[in-house]
């Protein structure tokens, strides 16, 4: 008997990936980059382009889709939010999937909600909270197995929690989120002041490597303030384990072991350390929560 299909939509801000499995194994999977922002309408229609393409090289179409967003969806499916395709904000995201996929079950989560989800599975630990460190902070907490607040319940948005009262503005407009300290960008425009002039990617890299002080300064305020997060986490739900992903971070070997020297200064008396260690599926994590997904869902 042929396996189910199951398909993974992974849509960011700059790229989607789609992937389909057959049980374990990928039947196959690609990823495209968004045309320059224009609209919602114009975003869909590209979407709904590259997936009948797609679909069409299938020998039979999935059973179910999970598609992971970067949105902040309301209760009545309408994006409330979205800082990098601000022009998405409206949209009824229910209509526009179900349109995208007719007569397939599909449903659709946090990007950062199914990486834990995703990560927790690979690592097998049922009480586990992962950050993602990109464009943005992802990050989603597994306890007992379960997503933490659980599907259908609001997203776990730790990119969005205050870690520094008078930090720098952050892209939602609140001052001191760990987004506006730790991301990639604000990482990057830390070290160019640093420097003294602009730094790019693969030199503040280049840079950690080398033990330049100005970069490894750069990067210890932003693994600072991800332990500062991580420390109010364990306090409130005790998590037994912090993964650490997202094409950022994993590009500084070390990165979760100054993490992990970072929450030892932050820990008090009594309490078990945090233990840290990097996320498994790096850039993955979301398509493969997207893909768990979609074999939750009962057609």
């Amino acid at each position: 008997m042929e396996r189910a299909h199951h398909l993974g939509v992974d849509i960011g801000g700059t790229k989607v990936a789609l992937r389909v499995e057959a049980g374990a194994s990928c039947v196959d999977e690609t990823v495209f980059t968004w045309r320059p922002r224009h609209s919602a309408a114009h975003d869909l229609a590209q979407l709904a382009d590259r997936i009948g393409e797609f679909l069409g090289g299938l020998a039979t179409p999935p059973r179910a889709v999970g598609v992971a967003m970067p949105a902040t969806v309301g209760p009545d499916e309408r994006i409330t939010a979205w800082p990098s395709r601000p022009e998405w904000t409206g949209t009824d995201l229910g209509a526009a999937l179900r349109a995208l996929f007719p007569g397939t079950a599909v449903a659709w989560a946090d990007d950062g909600d199914l990486g834990a989800l995703a990560e927790a599975q690979a690592a097998g630990c049922t009480d586990l909270l992962y950050l993602g460190v990109g464009t943005g902070i992802g990050g989603g907490l597994v306890l007992r197995g379960e997503l933490c607040p659980g599907l259908g319940r609001g997203s776990f948005e730790i990119g969005h929690t205050v870690v520094e009262l008078d930090g720098p503005r952050c892209v939602c407009g609140r001052r001191g989120c760990l987004q506006a300290i730790a991301s990639g960008p604000a990482t990057l425009r830390r070290a160019a002041r640093l420097r003294g002039s602009d730094v790019t990617f693969d030199e503040l890299r280049q840079a950690w490597q080398a033990g330049h002080p100005w970069a490894v300064t750069a990067l210890r305020r932003t693994c600072r303030a991800l332990a500062t997060a991580a420390t109010s986490v364990q306090e409130l739900l005790h998590p037994q384990l912090l993964l650490i992903g997202g094409g950022f971070a994993t590009a500084f070997p070390g990165f979760d072991t100054l993490v992990s020297e970072q929450l030892a200064e932050l820990s008090r008396p009594g309490r078990p350390r945090l233990g840290v260690r990097p996320a498994a599926l790096g850039g993955l994590s979301s398509l493969r929560g997207a893909l768990a997904l979609a074999r939750l869902i009962r057609p």
